[in-house]
């Protein structure tokens, strides 16, 4: 692409594209290219921390892959919160990465990246395109087939083993949108996705990579990243104001408290104030509140002022351990389907979008 906006835009810093339901491709590079990961510690405290702010912020998170000085990760914003998370996670890391290695300063490069990605057709793509990521690396890019299908299964450091039934599936990725897209079968998902993704090793989608090499702007088709290209010069000449992040349209995404709180209700066979009050269950109230953050907009600290919960933290805490206890539970996750299916339905029956 080439022209006067994209000479002109080029030499500043990229303004940030948010909205509310945005799906982006985020990479995080270390300083100086630099080591971000000494060991396994290093690795095991960047997930736990990236569980904790995907819960804390509403954060839909795809997929992620560690590599040895970078990060992919693949995630949506439901509350067009991008910014907040993510300087929150890189905070957390780099406090942590400093206390431990004796060190000061900056961990990560300057800004991460963030990509927007269109569509379910390049939102697929792209999952095999990162989750291929280890295997194109160094020396192993041009190995065997073999070789580097041993090291896609067994690499302990993305979200493929998970997505695939190999290891246990993390509680805060959620793979149910992707594995939906190969097959609707929840019995014949896992195995499509693998067969999807390790084709990707002896047959490249050159189709794909133009895109992702395309546009600066946006991972999708050529009019969707015209867009986004469009939306950077607004915000660079338009409205004249010198903000670090703007919004690229506005989106109704959110459905009202009450109404979430009766859909799950229902869907639990229970009452409002069941639902809503103080018990034993420890099913419910976890349910509700992440159906409220998801749907509702709501913070899981107002959320936690909702259902009579001390902290957000509370509310964090007890949403991981309900995800845990879905993948053994298969009446109640079956509950949360439909529910989650209703409450989808409805979003998108009051979904508008205009201007930002």
């Amino acid at each position: 692409m080439s022209g006067g906006c994209e000479k002109v835009l080029g030499m500043a810093r990229l303004l940030r594209v948010e909205y509310e339901g945005a799906i982006y491709h985020v990479t995080l590079r270390g300083n100086g290219r630099a080591d971000i990961f000494h060991d396994k510690q290093d690795r095991e405290r960047f997930l736990t921390r990236l569980g904790e702010k995907t819960g804390e912020y509403g954060i839909r998170l795809y997929l992620y892959c560690l590599m040895t000085n970078h990060v992919h990760l693949l995630l949506e914003t439901p509350q067009g919160n991008l910014s907040r998370f993510m300087h929150a996670l890189e905070t957390a890391y780099t406090v942590y990465f400093n206390l431990r290695h004796d060190s000061s300063g900056h961990v990560l490069q300057g800004r991460y990246g963030a990509r927007l990605v269109e569509g379910e057709e390049y939102l697929l793509k792209l999952t095999r395109y990162l989750h291929l990521n280890p295997v194109y690396v160094g020396g192993l890019k041009g190995s065997p087939l073999a070789e580097r299908l041993v090291r896609l299964r067994n690499y302990p450091w993305s979200s493929y083993r998970g997505y695939v039934g190999l290891a246990q599936p993390e509680s805060f990725v959620e793979s149910g949108p992707v594995l939906r897209m190969v097959a609707k079968s929840e019995t014949r998902q896992r195995r499509e996705y693998r067969e999807f993704v390790e084709a990707g090793l002896a047959r490249t989608d050159e189709e794909f990579l133009a895109v992702m090499t395309s546009s600066r702007w946006g991972i999708g088709g050529e009019e969707f990243c015209h867009r986004v290209r469009d939306r950077h010069y607004d915000m660079v000449y338009g409205s004249g104001k010198k903000v670090e992040d703007a919004a690229f349209r506005k989106a109704v995404r959110t459905l009202k408290p009450d109404d979430v709180a009766t859909v799950v209700a229902e869907g639990l066979g229970r009452g409002r104030e069941y639902v809503e009050g103080r018990h034993r269950d420890g099913r419910v109230r976890p349910a509700v509140a992440l159906m409220l953050c998801k749907y509702a907009g709501l913070t899981q600290r107002q959320a936690a002022e909702r259902l009579g919960m001390k902290t957000g933290v509370a509310v964090s805490h007890q949403i991981s351990r309900l995800k845990i206890r879905l993948e053994n539970d298969n009446e109640l996750r079956a509950k949360l389907h439909r529910i989650d299916s209703t409450l989808a339905n409805r979003l998108k029956s009051t979904m508008y979008y205009g201007k930002g």
